[in-house]
């Protein structure tokens, strides 16, 4: 063992376990590289990308933690989503407003 090493089991991890998937097809319609990291809310996610928002609204890249996915200048991508979990509170992100992304809790 390594010191601070964290050994998890002998099997393999399988992240968002019990999510439910959804799947859409993302377009940068921008002249440059956009990069999506793991937890960002991704209908707030650069105006560029071209995407039904509103099927990804409360909903993030099915992706681990501390990774990204990079979204090329006009080319077509299908990605996993997983919906935000915990609180399901967005700050930060953009210029929309934040808070609670259930109206209903």
């Amino acid at each position: 063992m390594i010191p601070g090493e964290i050994v998890f089991g002998d099997g393999p991890i399988t992240i968002n376990a019990d999510s439910v998937r959804r799947t859409i097809d993302v377009v940068n319609t921008g002249d440059r590289p956009v990069q999506v990291g793991s937890h960002v809310h991704l209908p707030q996610a650069n105006a560029a990308l071209d995407f039904d928002r509103e099927a990804a609204y409360g909903h993030r890249l099915d992706i681990p933690a501390g990774t990204a996915v990079r979204f090329e200048p006009g080319v077509l991508q299908r990605v996993s989503l997983v919906p935000l979990a915990g609180s399901r509170e967005v700050y930060g992100i953009s210029l929309n407003p934040p808070g609670r992304l259930d109206t209903t809790s």
